[in-house]
C-alpha cells in the first residue's frame, strides 16, 4: 500500500470532519473515540459530502438524507443508503495522518 499524507493529527477536531482530496479521491478524515478514520467522502445514497454531516458513535450522517455510515467498515446503518462507501487503511506518523487510497493488484 502507498500511504500519502492527509493532515496533520492536530488539525484534526474530535468528532469534526475534515474533508481532504487525496489522488483525485475525495476523503473525510474523522478523529473519534480515540482514533482516526478515513472514508470516502461522498454518500452512496445522494452523490453529497459526507464531511458536512455528524459524527456520533462511531459513525458519520449524510445531512441530506439522514443516512449514516460506520466508519470502520463504511456499511450503512439505516436507509435510505443501501449500499455502503469505501474507507482507506490509516497510519499515524507523529503528528502526520497517512491514508491509503490506491488499490494495489
Amino acid at each position: 500500500m502507498t500511504y500519502v499524507r492527509a493532515a496533520a493529527l492536530s488539525e484534526l477536531d474530535e468528532d469534526t470532519p475534515k474533508r481532504v482530496e487525496l489522488d483525485g479521491t475525495p476523503v473525510s478524515l474523522v478523529r473519534t473515540e480515540g482514533e482516526v478514520f478515513a472514508i470516502n467522502d461522498i454518500c452512496s445514497h445522494a452523490n453529497v459530502s459526507l464531511s458536512e454531516g455528524e459524527v456520533e458513535d462511531c459513525s458519520i450522517e449524510c445531512w441530506l438524507h439522514g443516512s449514516s455510515f460506520d466508519l470502520r467498515t463504511g456499511k450503512p446503518n439505516g436507509l435510505p443508503a443501501t449500499r455502503p462507501v469505501p474507507v482507506y487503511p490509516v497510519k499515524i506518523e507523529g503528528d502526520d495522518v497517512l491514508v491509503s487510497v490506491t488499490q494495489e493488484s
